[in-house]
């Protein structure tokens, strides 16, 4: 079985694929004062309730845009699982050309998504991704990486008025049952949700005017299904977009 590792700012999301199919996923926290150690006996913790072991994996990949987990994980790999684990970065085969200024700066999810949408739809995309941030990547019919949109992501603006607003207490994100609100909770909420629902299709509506294209949108990450059905523009959500981008990227670069 392969085991694949998206590593965010926020949240770590494991996967476990035998052959093609997702049998078993896994979201963590993201501690940057955890040990190899420490990741290593949560891990097994996961394994064993799932009912699978250690030995069951052969392979493993990982993608990360947090630089002192990539170290941390990959003596995971080589320690408790006795394999040197693929990492996504430069050097790896992608099969999609990077049209970005500086191909490095690139951070390795959105080289993942860009894979796996790709590889499924064959077709113009732009993928809008909810995470600590939001990042907005456009693809091009040929499948050519040709680069994008960053804003601050729900959690992030959602914490920001939190902290920056003496009387405004800290909320759920979810969506209220109307945007004239009638409490102070709902009232944010509703700033938040359909703040963001314009602002996902603003960014959206300027990427396809510039592309002058009729790219499919699609939108992963945590927050993606709030969000979704607000929006004109988001076509679908694919909630495991990363995970099957790092399986892809593993089948092009095995050995």
């Amino acid at each position: 079985m392969l085991l694949v590792i998206d590593v965010g700012n926020t949240n770590i999301v494991l996967g476990i694929y035998d052959g093609e199919r997702l049998v078993r996923d896994w979201r963590i926290s993201t501690d940057k004062a955890r040990t190899t150690d420490e990741y290593g006996i949560l891990v097994h913790e996961l394994f064993r309730m799932a009912g699978l072991g250690f030995g069951d994996v052969h392979a493993i990949i990982i993608s990360s845009v947090v630089p002192t987990l990539t170290g941390v994980l990959e003596r995971l790999s080589q320690s408790y699982f006795g394999y040197r684990p693929y990492v996504v970065g430069p050097g790896i085969k992608t099969g999609m050309p990077i049209q970005y200024d500086n191909p490095r700066e690139v951070g390795a999810d959105r080289i993942v998504n860009a894979v796996a949408g790709f590889e499924r739809y064959k077709t113009a995309l732009i993928i809008v991704d909810f995470g600590t941030a939001t990042t907005f990547d456009y693809v091009n019919r040929k499948g050519e990486y040709c680069g994008g949109a960053i804003a601050p992501g729900l959690m992030i603006s959602m914490e920001a008025l939190f902290q920056r607003a003496s009387k405004l207490p800290r909320v759920e994100i979810a969506k209220p049952p109307a945007v004239i609100a009638r409490n102070t909770v709902n009232s944010m909420q509703a700033g938040i949700v359909f703040g963001y629902v314009g602002l996902v299709d603003e960014i959206v509506g300027r990427m396809k005017t510039e592309s002058k294209d009729s790219p499919r949108v699609i939108a992963t990450g945590g927050l993606a299904g709030l969000i979704a059905p607000e929006s004109k523009t988001i076509d679908a959500v694919e909630e495991y977009l990363t995970l099957e981008g790092l399986r892809i990227l593993y089948e092009r670069n095995r050995e």
